[in-house]
């Protein structure tokens, strides 16, 4: 089974990639300016891969189509670009998407759903769900530098759960990692609370110390958006990330034409 899926992958991997689907990435993902062509030409191969194996579906009367798709597979699939495994959205299957901010569901202890008076323009669920508001993920994408994106901030979420569990501590390529992780997320994590009870700025913003799921996540849009201010403000941090995401986008940003 596990050779069919890696052969299906392949083949879906070297497919052409539709114009179509080219110019709605030149016109709303302006991030890709900063990829090499081999970076581009793997993220065009990983977006056939999830488009073939996630299913969308269009909320409050939103009509799916190619450029809602095409849009947030791309900022989902950046997450993935370096990473040999290219299955780790595997017990995803479905993405719902809002027009705007949505009120999000609240599950009460009788087991009941009640909706309350929390807008929220994403949400992620431990092995899927993805939800998140069109009008924020199409935002999140047209400035790739300001270091807020609802897309890599969820599918952050995503990668966080693979080992079973959203707390901040994904799954690593190597028993050895945990140790670093641990020591130095625990200790950006404590050093944030203390910034904001003392008013000090910190890049990180109050929600990444709402808990270490949403510091994990709201890290990688920093990484992503803001490397060398991450980079310079964490250099630990950044690193970590680094290994984790087997890229580089602070030298990514320097070096972009």
């Amino acid at each position: 089974m596990f050779g069919l899926r890696t052969k299906r992958h392949a083949r879906w991997r070297a497919q052409p990639f539709p114009a179509e689907w080219a110019d709605i990435l030149r016109r709303n993902v302006p991030y890709i300016r900063s990829l090499t062509t081999a970076e581009r030409r793997e993220l065009e191969g990983q977006i056939n891969i999830f488009l073939r194996e996630k299913y969308f579906v269009g909320c409050n009367g939103l009509q799916i189509n190619d450029e809602i798709r095409v849009t947030i597979a791309a900022q989902a699939c950046l997450l993935t670009l370096s990473r040999p495994d290219t299955d780790l959205y595997r017990s995803l299957k479905t993405i719902y998407v809002y027009p705007d901010r949505f009120i999000t569901p609240q599950r009460q202890p009788d087991g009941t759903i009640i909706e309350d008076a929390n807008i929220t323009l994403g949400q992620s669920w431990t092995r899927g769900p993805v939800v998140v508001s069109w009008r924020d993920a199409l935002r999140g994408a047209a400035d790739p530098a300001d270091g807020h994106n609802v897309v890599l901030h969820e599918f952050a979420h995503q990668l966080d759960a693979q080992d079973g569990a959203t707390n901040g501590a994904p799954a690593l390529r190597s028993r050895s990692m945990y140790a670093a992780w641990s020591r130095i997320f625990a200790r950006e994590y404590r050093d944030l609370h203390n910034d904001l009870l003392a008013r000090d700025p910190n890049l990180m913003g109050a929600y990444a110390a709402t808990s270490p799921a949403e510091f994990f996540a709201v890290a990688t849009e920093r990484f992503f958006e803001r490397p060398r201010d991450l980079q310079r403000q964490s250099p630990e941090l950044y690193e970590q990330l680094k290994q984790f995401y087997m890229q580089d986008p602070a030298k990514r940003f320097t070096t972009r034409p």
